[in-house]
């Protein structure tokens, strides 16, 4: 198998990457990807101007919300671009817009029909862009991590706080149990919320958000922190654990960001003299601890936006948004590399591509509703008071 080479930001794709940007195909893994229509080849030259005809067609009825990792090929035909918070929230912003067409994955769709009226309907163009994260939270692990919370005698000291990243199932179990949602930008305004509220923290489902947050901006120790493992009996900790423990850190990660390691730190400065490192705080703690700048994705792209001509930037984060960055600066002589010198895309946000765009669009504009995410009234109730509580923070 030959590689495609990415030259301009010193990285080479693995088979594996060429497996999950669909430049190969296994069978064995790859389901529910099939559309209920004829899906467009992409090689067809006319892919652009169908998607702009189908675009024009339904007007304002239309809304494409495009995520920062979306494939430029994407994120061209995108009405605004964000993480998944501010997208949800243009959304909820556009009564009009009959159709909300999110570019993105399965729990951004979620938490967009969540916050948009019942009128709206939200339409994710591949229904197997899903979060390998947020699936690593379900509802059933959950309530079984609470049961265990309850007869260690700690979960009436307990309040849950779920990292935007998660299904709606998941925000809802946090909205029904006295907890908030919070994002990569407000963690610790979430945090210090909750601790105003109980003594210990449950954080799903990211556990390096979590302990991040609490280490390096709010002086807690590592010792004050417990994982907990929904695949061991009782979470794989003691009791004594989650008496002591402030942040009950749940097991999950992120696959892209959980990639670099403190060597890719190291090598990089080798590397590049004088280079700034700045990461999201979804990385591994020791990647965090070691890098001089540490921020959500809008706040790598402000740092970059104000940083002086001639700079030198290792970023982590997502590889689509590295790429489109260092494209945007190069004018400007910033030089803007890759963290990691191995691929690191979102193999489910790559799911989301031209010919599933174009599909959806045409689909829409023959008034064929395709794809629609809906989140039943009772998970939605729940759910949304859980992202009106991060609303109403400070």
């Amino acid at each position: 198998m030959t590689t495609a080479q990415t030259p301009e930001l010193d990285v080479q794709p693995t088979p594996l990457a060429l497996l999950l940007l669909g430049r190969e195909a296994d069978p064995r893994s790859e389901r529910g990807v099939d559309c209920p229509g004829d899906l467009p080849s992409p090689s067809d030259p006319d892919l652009v101007e169908r998607a702009r005809a189908a675009k024009a067609k339904l007007g304002d009825k239309v809304f494409v919300l495009g995520h920062h990792y979306q494939r430029d090929e994407v994120i061209q035909f995108a009405d605004v671009t964000g993480d998944s918070f501010k997208l949800a929230r243009d959304a909820a912003a556009r009564p009009e817009a009959e159709y909300i067409v999110f570019c993105g994955v399965h729990f951004m769709a979620e938490s967009a029909d969540i916050l948009t009226s019942d009128d709206q309907k939200v339409v994710l163009p591949d229904l197997a862009a899903g979060c390998s994260m947020a699936d690593m939270a379900t509802a059933e692990q959950v309530a079984e991590c609470w049961d265990v919370l309850t007869e260690a005698g700690v979960a009436e000291q307990v309040v849950p706080v779920s990292y935007m990243n998660s299904s709606a199932d998941i925000k809802a179990f946090t909205g029904k149990h006295g907890g908030l949602i919070c994002t990569s930008s407000n963690a610790k305004r979430a945090l210090d919320w909750a601790f105003d509220q109980g003594e210990k923290v449950l954080f799903l489902p990211d556990q390096h958000l979590g302990r991040n947050t609490a280490v390096r901006d709010m002086g807690m120790s590592l010792e004050d922190c417990v994982v907990y493992n929904p695949h061991k009996p009782g979470g794989g900790v003691t009791v004594e654990q989650l008496r002591a423990a402030k942040m009950i850190l749940w097991r999950g990660h992120c696959s892209v960001h959980g990639r670099f390691s403190l060597d890719s730190v190291n090598d990089v400065r080798a590397r590049i003299p004088g280079v700034n490192v700045l990461v999201h705080p979804e990385c591994k703690h020791e990647v965090v601890a070691a890098a001089d700048y540490v921020g959500s994705t809008e706040y790598i792209i402000k740092t970059l936006e104000a940083a002086p001509a001639g700079s030198k930037w290792a970023i982590g984060t997502e590889l689509n948004l590295v790429r489109r960055l260092a494209n945007r600066f190069a004018s400007e002589d910033k030089e803007i590399v890759f963290l990691d010198k191995t691929v690191c895309f979102c193999s489910t946000m790559n799911r989301i591509d031209l010919p599933h765009l174009v599909w959806t669009l045409e689909s829409l504009a023959e008034g064929t509703l395709v794809n629609r995410i809906e989140v039943d009234k009772e998970t939605e109730a729940f759910a949304k008071l859980a992202l009106e509580r991060m609303l109403a923070l400070p």
